[in-house]
């Protein structure tokens, strides 16, 4: 089935998410929608399936002008969705799941629990996807799950499907059977949008390439394009994608964590035993699939979980039972995984937040008065030094893109004279040009022999900046391997399965 959009426009307030995007998709093509975070995909798929009310433009299937007044609508037409998170009852068998909203049934009014596992079977035999119908989702792996999403739309006659950031919550392994699938979907004639902001796999698959930045189409690009290419078009300036780093200069252990473990607020075991170091002058990488107990991990170092146990030393002072605070002024700096809910404050400005970890004090607070002179020198200064668009230092950061948002967490957190730095998700929602200068800052902390703990699901980023990696899976360590390990093996801890040699 050939899609196209025409004009599609679609506004929120003075936003506007869509501009005129024209789009066509060829019926057995794979066509990836390529862009940064919030540069508009996301809202034109959902203007595509139903979900929102394209306020100009129009939609077409096979050259005729659709109507839409919900999903139902769109998929009645033939559109299939596979979301970022996935739309399953966990509790629900894969059948039950797939029958969900279009169920059938038997004499009597019963459901007909049997037509929806033989669908699944078809399915499943038709594509390779080996999925139980009777399993209950909760048990099976992410990878499977996404396959019951697929087994979903396929089971609804989808001929358009789109894919909306789908390797988020995958190993590489999974990754890889996903772009298999995917190429089999196209064979069997199906039309895919595969939206994405990962270049690897964007040329690994795509037939076609539209770029998207800040609403608008800004061009197409053959797979054959580099990523050094792609990336230009995407931010609209040329970006170094390697990251430039020296050979560590190690120095003693700084940091010691010894049978780390943490529970979580509904009594689940989620960080369990994990010990290791981290020398000066050295980043450690954590790697996993989100949710294998990271971001527990993180919270634990810097005082924030509540349920822990265990041992941090940091340059021989022991941090565990510590406040934040406290350990806030050892000098521990702290870049968290959601920069909104946990690393600013939206209504406050640009250099309130800069100064949100140092308010109890000179050079900032004295006779509990915010000495707003040094305040504004000491902004106008990082704001400088790490590149920060904006207004000006009293504009509110919640009006800032994801990047400068990111760059004052980043210029707070780098200002003060450090002995450990946490960074979680760094470049999460991040533009490729802030990415560049994000790794940049982390290397040069670590260049000045300060240790570094860098939590990411992004392989492509542990990759860059790991002298060591550290593999999580479901609260455990897996092994600590070197930074070049292959990708290959790493997603086969990220896993479970343990590393030939790799240190537990």
């Amino acid at each position: 089935m050939k899609l196209e959009l025409r004009g599609i426009t679609k506004r929120f307030g003075s936003l506007v998410a869509n501009d005129h995007i024209d789009l066509t998709v060829e019926a057995g093509e794979i066509h990836c929608l390529l862009g940064e975070n919030g540069a508009g995909k996301s809202t034109l798929m959902n203007v595509l399936y139903g979900l929102y009310q394209a306020d100009e433009g129009e939609i077409l299937l096979d050259d005729r002008v659709q109507h839409y007044t919900g999903p139902g609508d769109a998929m009645a037409a033939g559109i299939g969705m596979v979301h970022q998170h996935f739309m399953l009852i966990p509790v629900f068998t894969v059948a039950e799941n797939v029958m969900l909203g279009h169920e059938s049934t038997k004499g009597g009014g019963f459901l007909d629990l049997n037509d929806a596992r033989a669908r699944v079977r078809e399915i499943s035999a038709r594509f390779g996807f080996d999925v139980d119908p009777d399993a209950l989702v909760e048990n099976l792996p992410v990878g499977v799950q996404q396959r019951v999403e697929i087994i979903k739309a396929l089971s609804r006659d989808a001929k358009v499907l789109v894919f909306d950031e789908p390797t988020a919550v995958l190993t590489p392994q999974e990754t890889d059977e996903l772009m298999q699938i995917m190429r089999q979907l196209k064979e069997a004639g199906t039309s895919i949008v595969f939206i994405t902001h990962k270049l690897r796999e964007v040329r690994e698959v795509a037939d076609r390439i539209t770029v998207i930045r800040l609403g608008r189409v800004v061009g197409e690009a053959a797979p054959t394009a580099s990523n050094t290419e792609l990336a230009s078009l995407m931010v609209g300036r040329a970006v170094e994608l390697t990251v430039q780093k020296d050979p560590p200069q190690l120095g003693d252990d700084a940091l010691v964590v010894s049978g780390l473990t943490v529970i979580d607020h509904i009594g689940q075991l989620v960080v369990n035993d994990v010990s290791f170091e981290v020398r000066k002058g050295e980043i450690l990488a954590i790697a996993g699939v989100q949710g294998n107990g990271q971001t527990e991990l993180t919270e634990a170092l810097v005082g924030l979980a509540t349920r822990v146990r265990g041992s941090v030393v940091l340059d021989g002072v022991e941090l565990m039972g510590q406040s934040v605070r406290k350990i806030l002024s050892a000098g521990v700096g702290f870049v968290p995984e959601d920069r909104n809910e946990d690393g600013l404050v939206g209504e406050f400005t640009i250099a309130e937040n800069l100064m949100l970890d140092r308010s109890d004090g000179e050079p900032f607070v004295k006779a509990a008065s915010i000495q707003r002179a040094a305040l504004a020198d000491f902004a106008r200064e990082k704001v400088a030094e790490f590149d920060v668009r904006t207004q000006g230092i009293d504009e509110k950061v919640g009006r800032l893109s994801g990047g400068n948002a990111q760059k004052v967490v980043l210029a707070r957190e780098l200002s003060r004279e450090l002995r450990l730095l946490v960074a979680a998700q760094p470049t999460r929602g991040v533009d490729v040009g802030s990415i560049e200068f994000i790794h940049k800052r982390i290397v040069e902390t670590r260049d000045a022999g300060v240790p570094v703990v860098v939590v990411s699901t992004e392989l492509d980023e542990v990759a860059a900046l790991a002298d060591r990696i550290m593999v999580m899976y479901r609260g455990r360590v897996v092994g600590i391997v070197p930074g070049d390990t292959p990708r290959d093996v790493l997603g086969l801890m990220m896993a479970g399965e343990p590393a030939e040699g790799a240190a537990a």
